[in-house]
């Protein structure tokens, strides 16, 4: 009984990929954000889900681009090496909260190993579009949500999403402060002065907020910067 049940939590719908790519094309996107719940049951994290979805969209809608939100894959780091050559455009890991409330909102995730994830990313692929993001409200000070931009910016990420945290349930950690939108603007302006390509912070910003219209907009930085316009 206990061997059917462990079945059961780690099966993975393998016709998953087919109907997402179905989707997409029903819907007719030339922009999809795909992410997952965290399947910390299976060793590569879901990684394998991850590529095969990518795999299945380059072959049914090619002109479709594909950002990936994706988990820290417990560390494996085999796992981020099979998805950077799946090809997606960008790969998107969110850091969340700034390092200091980890141990409170995310006692099952670690700051280092997201940087880490983000690092090898670009160590993999050079060229790859890393992005991340992170709520506000929590109890940190500005101090360390600059510190988290410059964490970030040192393992090379170029796009990041900041937005006020909203508490979902009386269960979930208690909002501290509520960010007016000249401290947003402010953040956004810190953030593409610190070298980010694309700094999307507002109040209900999320990790998929604009995602096209900010992929676009890292691209054509990444042309100028490189003289090409």
């Amino acid at each position: 009984m206990q061997d059917r049940e462990k079945i059961i939590e780690t099966a993975i719908d393998i016709n998953e990929p087919k109907r997402v790519s179905q989707t997409i094309k029903k819907l007719g996107l030339s922009y999809s954000v795909i992410t997952s719940v965290t399947r910390g049951d299976l060793d590569d994290g879901g990684a394998s889900i991850f590529v095969k979805i990518v795999e299945e969209i380059h072959k049914t809608i090619p002109e479709c681009k594909i950002e990936l939100l994706i988990p820290d894959l417990k560390g494996n780091w085999k796992a981020p090496k099979s998805i950077v050559d799946a090809k997606p455009n960008v790969i998107n890991h969110n850091v969340e909260v700034v390092e200091e409330l980890f141990p409170e909102v995310r006692p099952r995730g670690s700051y280092d190993t997201s940087l880490e994830l983000l690092k090898k990313i670009k160590e993999y692929d050079s060229k790859m579009i890393t992005k991340s993001g992170m709520m506000i409200g929590l109890g940190e000070t500005r101090e360390q949500i600059i510190k988290t931009m410059e964490d970030l910016r040192k393992v090379n990420c170029e796009m990041i999403t900041i937005g006020q945290y909203l508490q979902p349930s009386p269960g979930h950690a208690e909002i501290k402060k509520f960010y007016n939108p000249e401290e947003f603007v402010e953040l956004k302006e810190i953030g593409e002065s610190s070298g980010f390509n694309c700094v999307e912070s507002r109040p209900l910003v999320r990790s998929s907020f604009k995602a096209n219209e900010c992929y676009q907009k890292g691209i054509l930085k990444c042309k100028r910067q490189m003289h090409l316009l």
